[in-house]
């Protein structure tokens, strides 16, 4: 690990100025626990799935199609196949970068590279379903071509290499490219952006590794032309690629969720290099909006299947929860960037959230299935997918292993293979904990004095994080530890070095000391089942309530279900609070519930009943057995629920 070198720390988002410096991935590993076993499972299984798959329906083919030219004639796969190639290539950088198994990868990601280079022409243009002889003029499609937002996962991973293993032959792939659209939609060029946002933070990050003032001044062309209609009106409207208010003037999150939330990380990554403060409030302002009004108690965004985007405030259906996979994944780099920036820890607190309940909830146990849109209420069983073929989004209650948009398996791959650079972060004062895992961490603090930490704990299943001082310079500095905001209404407590405990609020909790080695402090939540309501405006959800369990969402499933029901016969009685299941901590939450015997009948002429005289109802007793929301999906086919009905009033008892 990284300590007290000039080597610059290996940073998946490297900010210039900010509240908080970010620490890199050769500066905080993760040891054990819940994320070890996901980062295990995603670097000796989901990486070379993705790549088997992508050279199987011929994604990586297109590139070598391209250079012999017949592209035309043998291209597989979408217009934005070529971005799943990147993406791939940036999560074999970073899981390389964090002590994986280096020359392993360095070999597939050479290989990969070797196969797309050829395909790149000489002015830097590089894109495998447009502007050669049978194809599409270049940019003759900036609506739905995708090629900006292609070469934006280019040049990410193409900064995720010259940081994680130096600059090679895909950094200077990366680079042409760049240079490519500086020339092309520069001051005097093309005056358009793409649909699909993505280039910027790409710019950013390369003017970030380079010190390249272009690259940065192209990022910032983008983002101050988005909103002026100089993308054609489609059917879902231009706010769909939020080409409809410039991104200054907009209040909420609106239109494609992972477009919006694109957008906004890089117009985030463009305000803070260039201190634009108005900007940067705007975007502030649009998060607030979301989460206040568009977001899933998962932390999922996105309501709409037909347009994959926000639906209106409030309108947050369960069973109609688009959530896809790439909208967490965009919503973690939005948070991020947005904390790195001001130090609040609203910002970590929505990240965690959507980090255990969406995208550990999208991989399946062993790395090879995926959901690419996560429902909170599944009311049938489906059908298992095919493992030969890849599989329509969104259409299964199980995941599938490949999909003909296979945006989010690699977008997880990628976001799991840079993971530990969220944990942990530094500034003047000393070091501060974000989210918490087994990790070790070593770093240096304000004037380059050595500082090493080793965290322990079992969360999110146990509520106690024990930090140990490793190495310490001998001056006073502050150690701070974020208290999650769902501890509101319960104690979490903060026992520094000394054996003091004292109460904490949800927010920040800090010990400023001179800390010697084999000092600790330990940070102690209250993690047990509560049962949590909707806002009132929420109308899809009213007269139910879920069960939250620390970070994690719980829900019903029916395979726990007595007499093979499915879950829509479920109540509950939030009256009794539930409880954990047998073996404690270890996973399942019971709550005190009883099944409708009667819910799925199908002999009734009509469905209603007068409210004045309630008919009485059969029911089975029972505990409902709930599971990790992340965890479900995992024993085959079955209906789930997150949020369930509450038990009716009875005039008689059955």
């Amino acid at each position: 690990m990284r300590e007290n070198t000039t080597r610059p720390p290996v940073l998946p988002v490297a900010p210039t100025r900010g509240r908080l410096r970010p620490l890199g991935l050769d500066e905080v590993r993760i040891t054990g626990g819940f994320w070890a076993r996901r980062r295990h499972t995603n670097a000796t299984a989901t990486l070379g799935h993705c790549r088997d798959w992508m050279e199987r329906v011929g994604w990586t083919g297109n590139f070598r199609a391209a250079a012999e030219g017949r592209v035309h004639r043998d291209r597989k796969g979408r217009e934005f196949a070529d971005s799943e190639i990147y993406k791939l290539l940036e999560a074999m950088a970073w899981e390389a970068g964090s002590g994986g198994a280096a020359t392993t990868l360095d070999a597939e990601a050479a290989a990969l590279t070797e196969a797309v280079a050829p395909a790149q022409e000489p002015d830097g243009y590089l894109n495998t379903a447009f502007g050669r002889p049978g194809q599409q003029p270049r940019y003759s499609d900036l609506e739905w071509g995708h090629e900006l937002y292609c070469f934006g996962h280019l040049i990410q991973a193409g900064v995720a290499q010259a940081r994680a293993r130096g600059e090679g032959e895909l950094t200077k792939i990366a680079r042409r490219a760049a240079d490519h659209i500086c020339a092309t939609f520069g001051r005097g060029g093309i005056e358009g952006v793409c649909g699909h946002p993505g280039i910027e933070t790409a710019l950013v990050e390369l003017a970030r590794l380079t010190g390249e003032q272009r690259y940065l001044d192209q990022a910032a062309l983008f983002v101050g032309r988005r909103g002026h209609h100089t993308l054609a009106d489609i059917e879902f409207g231009r706010a769909y690629y939020q080409d409809d208010v410039p991104v200054r003037d907009a209040t909420v999150l609106r239109g494609h969720a992972v477009r919006a939330l694109y957008l906004a990380a890089g117009a985030v990554d463009v305000a803070v290099e260039t201190g634009d403060d108005a900007l940067f409030a705007a975007v502030v302002r649009q998060w607030e909006a979301a989460v206040a009004r568009r977001t899933y108690l998962t932390g999922g965004m996105g309501s709409h299947h037909r347009d994959e985007s926000f639906g209106d405030d409030f309108v947050l259906p369960p069973d109609r929860a688009y959530s896809e996979t790439c909208a967490a994944v965009a919503s973690v780099m939005l948070s991020w960037r947005l904390l790195l920036a001001t130090g609040e820890p609203r910002f970590a607190d929505l990240a965690e959230r959507t980090l255990f309940n969406v995208v550990a909830a999208s991989p399946s146990e062993d790395g090879r299935a995926f959901f690419y849109a996560n429902t909170l209420h599944r009311r049938t069983r489906g059908t298992v997918p095919a493992t030969d073929a890849d599989s329509p989004r969104a259409e299964s209650s199980l995941r599938a292993p490949w999909f003909a948009v296979s945006c989010c398996p690699t977008n997880v791959a990628r976001t799991l293979a840079q993971l530990p650079a969220y944990l942990a972060t530094a500034d003047d004062h000393g070091l501060q904990l974000h989210q918490y895992a087994d990790a070790e961490i070593a770093t240096s603090l304000a004037g380059g004095h050595g500082v090493a930490l080793r965290v322990r704990t079992d969360y999110p299943s146990g509520g106690t994080v024990t930090v140990r001082v490793v190495r310490s310079p001998d001056h006073p500095w502050t150690l701070s530890l974020r208290v999650p905001a769902w501890t509101a209404g319960t104690t979490a407590s903060l026992v520094g070095p000394d054996g003091t405990r004292r109460a904490v609020p949800p927010g920040t909790a800090e010990v400023t000391r001179v800390f010697r080695p084999g000092d600790e402090v330990r940070l102690e939540l209250a993690v047990t089942p509560r049962w949590v309501r909707a806002d009132p405006r929420v109308d899809a959800v009213r007269g139910t309530v879920a069960v939250q369990r620390g970070p994690l969402v719980y829900c019903a499933e029916s395979v726990d279900l007595p007499h093979g029901r499915d879950v829509d016969a479920v109540r509950v009685h939030p009256s009794v609070e539930p409880e954990d299941g047998p073996g404690g901590t270890a996973g399942t939450v019971v709550a005190a519930g009883e099944v409708d015997v009667h819910a799925e009948r199908s002999d009734a002429a009509w469905p209603y009943e007068p409210l004045d005289r309630p008919a009485a109802r059969d029911a089975d007793r029972t505990g409902i057995v709930l599971v990790p929301y992340h965890a479900w999906a995992n024993r085959g086919p079955s209906t789930m629920r997150v949020w369930l009905p509450t038990a009716e009033p009875r005039t008689t008892e059955p």
